[in-house]
């Protein structure tokens, strides 16, 4: 099925709800204009206050849970740091990335990564991040073409690469920057908080289960 009759078979879906519910009236954008009008009358909750470094303090979070942090000075700096990382665990050189990272030189660097959806044979996959998440040292990743969520779901190690400028303090603040550059949500939105996990069979906490074993960020200091 191709983006535009997914698309036309949700607003279907969409309209026949609003049918069902005798909301005959009202167009979507009317709604939506309604939903902004009654979220900018409310004021946002509590919340902590983050003093410092925004890098410092994601850096914190993320490593509080197992996530691995490198910072560089340019993009270019990205395959290298990716294959000495790679190396120094013995992992493959191989996998999967998202299209925005193909005009980096990963092959000078000794690593094979090829731009499109991951496969199951796949160890690696490298992705761009939209946004990183000071409080919780969390990554937010958006779907689109050239952005599988399958590349940071479905290898054993995630490599994500965030541009330092992208850091922001809360994630209320990561949802704002969507809505002023995208507009609206894409088809899927993703929160990573290190890698994996789950304490379902005995109570005991183990990684990969759902996902990528371990996950590995790269910070480009762009700012």
């Amino acid at each position: 099925m191709s983006l535009g009759s997914s698309d036309s078979a949700r607003r279907s879906i969409l309209a026949r709800i609003r049918k069902a519910q005798g909301r005959w009236g009202a167009s979507p954008d009317a709604e939506i204009a309604g939903l902004q009008r009654y979220l900018d009358a409310r004021s946002r909750g509590p919340r902590r206050p983050i003093e410092g470094d925004l890098l410092v303090r994601f850096r914190a979070g993320a490593e509080s849970m197992q996530c691995t942090v490198v910072e560089v000075g340019a993009p270019a700096s990205v395959p290298r740091t990716a294959a000495e990382s790679l190396r120094s665990l013995q992992l493959p050189l191989s996998g999967c990335m998202t299209d925005d990272l193909a005009s980096l030189d990963w092959n000078a660097a000794g690593l094979n990564l090829q731009a499109r959806p991951a496969v199951d044979a796949d160890a690696v996959g490298v992705t761009s991040c939209f946004a990183a998440i000071a409080e919780t040292g969390t990554l937010m990743l958006v779907s689109g073409p050239g952005r599988p969520g399958s590349v940071s779901l479905l290898p054993e190690t995630h490599i994500a690469v965030v541009n330092r400028s992208r850091i922001v303090p809360y994630m209320e603040d990561a949802w704002d920057l969507l809505r002023k550059e995208l507009g609206e949500p894409p088809r899927a939105v993703s929160f990573i908080s290190g890698p994996s996990r789950t304490g379902d069979i005995e109570q005991t906490i183990v990684l990969g289960a759902h996902g990528p074993y371990r996950v590995q960020i790269i910070v480009v200091n762009d700012a």
